[in-house]
């Protein structure tokens, strides 16, 4: 055999410990998340799932096409989700897709349907996998993915206002004319219009922007700080008018997520959770607050000191997204 010649064996090797990371879906948004696993290195195995074979064929080679140019992963694909398995992150991104004029809820029972297949598939052969999804509407579809799957709180949990909460920062950091990074900011409750920004926690490289702006997001605020969240809801929007749809942000805000959870770095981020409990709240409504994630998923929710105007806004997006969950059909 040609590899006799041209390889002379000293010892047996050993298969490396496989990490792997499934991405549900190959539509925009998916092949987002695959592009930036594999430029991140942030899995040994990527696997990836669709119904449409020949555009799951068609992806998958054109990353292995570039597989010499980024850290060594296997990637591997299959309309059957036996590929899945034994996975240790699954990432669903599969789903309608939102066209313009419409909203996140506007999808909800379209979806539910292909959740019906999508997530029994991952937990027959994935069972201690940690369930991720990103499909809009994503606080709704999480808490369809939670009763479909059964799995604790924990490993079940969506990417929520993690994105929302980047846009924020961003803005901060455009109007400030410092790096995003050294902006400390979160949105919470719905990923969508009832979303909240906490801008009693908001900090600019450690100074709390309502000591130099005491009216912040307050009634009668006179820099108009309500503006940019604003601007953080109608983004999405904008960006699904001007280019069809989002994409490469949810790309890396996932990748980021799936390494530290990899990791076990145990950071915080705004994701979708059973918030029942929190905030007076006393039925399982997923919505978005802060969570520490780590190894075995969400570990701990952060209790902000929110003030009572904030406490009053998550609870009506909390009483909006209740409503649209009790029109489901499962």
């Amino acid at each position: 055999m040609a590899e006799k010649k041209l390889m002379l064996e000293i010892a047996p090797t050993t298969a490396k410990p496989s990490v792997k990371v499934t991405v549900v879906g190959t539509g925009q948004v998916g092949m987002a998340v695959a592009y930036s696993l594999m430029l991140k290195n942030v899995a040994s195995e990527i696997a990836m799932v669709d119904i449409n074979e020949d555009r799951l064929k068609g992806e998958l080679m054109d990353l292995q096409h570039g597989q010499s140019f980024v850290p060594d992963v296997t990637i591997t694909g299959s309309t059957d989700y036996a590929i899945t398995k034994d996975s240790a992150i699954c990432v669903v991104t599969a789903g309608a897709r939102q066209h313009e004029g419409q909203t996140r809820i506007d999808l909800v029972q379209k979806n539910v349907s292909i959740f019906k297949n999508i997530i029994p598939n991952l937990v027959k052969y994935s069972p201690k996998a940690i369930l991720l999804i990103v499909s809009n509407p994503v606080d709704v579809l999480t808490w369809v993915a939670w009763k479909l799957s059964a799995l604790p709180r924990n490993r079940i949990f969506g990417s929520g206002t993690m994105l929302d909460s980047s846009r924020l920062r961003f803005l901060l950091s455009q109007r400030f004319g410092v790096s995003p990074s050294c902006c400390h900011a979160y949105v919470i409750g719905e990923h969508g219009d009832s979303s909240v920004p906490v801008w009693s926690a908001v900090a600019i490289a450690g100074t709390r922007l309502r000591q130099v702006s005491p009216k912040c997001g307050l009634e009668g605020d006179p820099d108009n700080w309500d503006q940019l969240h604003r601007d953080v809801v109608n983004s999405a929007y904008e960006v699904v008018q001007m280019k069809g749809h989002t994409n490469w942000a949810t790309g890396m805000m996932v990748s980021k997520l799936c390494g530290c959870i990899l990791r076990n770095e145990h950071r915080p981020f705004c994701l979708t959770t059973n918030v029942k409990g929190l905030y007076d709240m006393t039925e399982s409504t997923f919505m978005s607050v802060p969570c520490i994630v780590g190894e075995n998923g969400i570990s701990h929710v952060l209790l902000q000191a929110l003030d009572e105007t904030e406490k009053a806004k998550l609870i009506a997006s909390a009483k909006l997204l209740l409503c649209v969950q009790k029109t489901v059909v499962l």
